[in-house]
């Protein structure tokens, strides 16, 4: 019976579904030394498991403390809002500012450029018309001959 249970968790095992508690009752089989006769294949895995979690690094890792220079965290916020405002306050700052004369002068641009639109526009109502003119000639042309 106990022979049927481990194999059907050797197969869960095998397929990635036993848990934890399944694990160590396999672990616990496979390294007592009565396992069952056709099951002696997979001693080895669990008692390599096995020895694998008993090792232990004889190495000493030294560790440092990073000493900070004293400069609180709530600084770096206080810097970035300064770096801000000074950002801000150059653009606006650099922003050329006109002389009367140069608003004036910018003003009457707008207007000769809206009086030039008002002049294309018409030209091209006119050039519109001159090619009804083009085709009443041809046609006419046609007529006479």
């Amino acid at each position: 019976m106990e022979s049927n249970k481990i194999e059907n968790l050797l197969n869960a095992y095998f397929e990635g579904n036993t848990s934890l508690s399944e694990e160590k009752i396999l672990k616990d089989y496979f390294n007592n030394h009565r396992v069952a006769e056709h099951l002696l294949q997979y001693k080895p895995i669990f008692v390599g498991l096995h020895v694998a979690g008993m090792e232990k690094s004889k190495q000493q890792l030294d560790t440092f403390e990073i000493k900070t220079s004293g400069i609180k965290p709530w600084w770096y916020s206080v810097a970035a809002l300064l770096i801000i405002a000074f950002g801000v306050g150059a653009f606006y700052l650099s922003q050329p500012q006109l002389t009367a004369e140069e608003k004036e002068a910018l003003v009457a641009f707008e207007k000769s450029k809206q009086a030039m639109m008002l002049l294309s526009e018409n030209l091209n109502k006119g050039a519109g018309q001159l090619d009804l003119v083009d085709e009443f000639t041809v046609s006419k042309n046609k007529f006479l001959k």
